[in-house]
């Protein structure tokens, strides 16, 4: 342990002699590790971004939307028929067991008035069920009741971005808007979602009664009252997500009266899957640039053997004379190895001290998510040190093995 502490003292004197070209030495070390930080930290950043999304979606959830049509052999694309009804969704929660909840959706877009304040937003018309399948939690008022969707009651659930838009910071609740110059009454404010994955506001939006929104709002579809525009499904458990959506192909092609040779009308997604592959790219995109990044470290380690074994042939001399005075060979060894090991853990931590402001600086100039955790900052400390042991072994071996007589004769 002496001999080690004794070995530590040398390496550090040498080093503090050459304090500029030590530094010099570091850099490579330095951009290494801080490039590896943040594009981690980036990686990281995406990867939390995703699952929030995912959670802040909804779970198990199963999305039913109309397939394609054709018009005069030209075919649109998915969405654009009218094959999904209300009838549908009731039938998939009564006939299919690995399905809990099927909510109908109309979709649409207005411009909305309180006062002298308007604002243009979403239109969802919406059950009840809805709400559960989304997760979406009531925070002011109450959610409207299927009594509201069978009267089609004139009640409306606001987000959080209408409701600043249109109040000012007063209380809405009970307060009447104008859609499309229809009177609505507001019941209920939801808790703020954030963006999606995609970058849009869930919170602009406005739930009304499915009922209210065909008849005042967004209106039916010609060629079916009954027509939806999607039907959103939640699974009783993740495991029966398979068997749910084999259950609703199953039917749906029964009730549309498709043969067995018909493409389906219908196209089901289910939203975890879309998500896990968002979530898979962006953490293969991270190793990828970890990977690029980490050159750097190569880059660095490089330059350590190179100074080092300029150092090794400068004090040839005092490598001769310490063997003559008794330095074993391992004490030649230990001494280049700490100096070697010394200079890359020294540009780690000045690296990792740079890679996270670089993180916090990304986050915030750019708005993007950043995450720097714990096993990112000793993973940069384990590779910056074994890229220390790994390029400094030669020089200090070269320096071990020294034959004394040639190395006192070196001038």
């Amino acid at each position: 342990m002496k001999q080690l502490l004794s070995s530590m003292r040398i390496a550090f004197r040498a080093l503090r002699m050459n304090k500029l070209r030590s530094a010099l030495t570091m850099l490579g070390i330095v951009i290494g590790v801080a490039s590896v930080i943040a594009t981690v930290a980036i990686g990281s950043g995406a990867t939390q971004r995703i699952q929030q999304q995912i959670a802040s979606i909804g779970s198990n959830i199963i999305l039913v939307i109309p397939g394609s049509m054709s018009s005069s052999g030209v075919r649109l694309g998915t969405g654009n028929a009218v094959t999904l009804s209300e009838a549908d969704a009731r039938e998939l929660m009564v006939q299919c067991p690995d399905i809990a909840l099927a909510a109908p959706m109309v979709r649409g877009g207005a411009q909305v008035v309180n006062g002298n304040n308007n604002w243009a937003t979403g239109i969802l018309g919406v059950t009840p069920d809805y709400l559960t399948i989304r997760e979406l939690t009531v925070t002011q008022g109450s959610e409207f009741a299927q009594q509201d969707v069978d009267s089609a009651n004139k009640v409306a659930v606001l987000g959080q971005t209408p409701v600043d838009n249109l109040f000012d910071g007063a209380d809405p609740i009970g307060q009447t808007i104008r859609i499309k110059n229809v009177p609505f009454t507001v019941v209920g404010v939801l808790m703020r979602k954030g963006q999606s994955s995609s970058g849009q506001d869930q919170d602009d939006v406005i739930l009304l009664p499915i009922s209210t929104a065909k008849r005042k709002v967004i209106g039916a579809k010609q060629a079916n009252a009954d027509a939806v525009d999607a039907i959103m499904m939640q699974a009783k458990s993740g495991a029966q997500i398979p068997a749910a959506q084999e259950e609703a192909t199953a039917l749906l092609r029964q009730r549309h009266h498709l043969q067995a040779n018909d493409d389906n009308d219908f196209s089901i997604r289910n939203l975890e899957e879309l998500f896990a592959a968002q979530e898979a790219s962006s953490q293969i995109m991270a190793v990828m640039l970890a990977a690029v990044a980490s050159v750097s470290l190569v880059v660095g380690g490089i330059g350590i053997m190179n100074i080092m074994l300029i150092s090794v042939q400068e004090r040839t001399r005092e490598i001769g004379l310490r063997q003559a005075l008794g330095a074993k060979t391992r004490d030649i060894l230990t001494q280049f190895l700490v100096e070697a090991i010394t200079l890359s853990v020294a540009g780690g931590f000045i690296g990792i001290l740079i890679g996270v402001g670089a993180s916090f600086l990304i986050s915030k100039l750019a708005g993007w998510a950043t995450s720097v955790g714990p096993g990112a900052v000793l993973l940069a400390v384990f590779f910056s040190a074994l890229v220390g042991v790994g390029f400094g072994y030669y020089p200090a071996r070269k320096a071990a093995y020294l034959d004394p007589i040639e190395a006192l004769r070196y001038d």
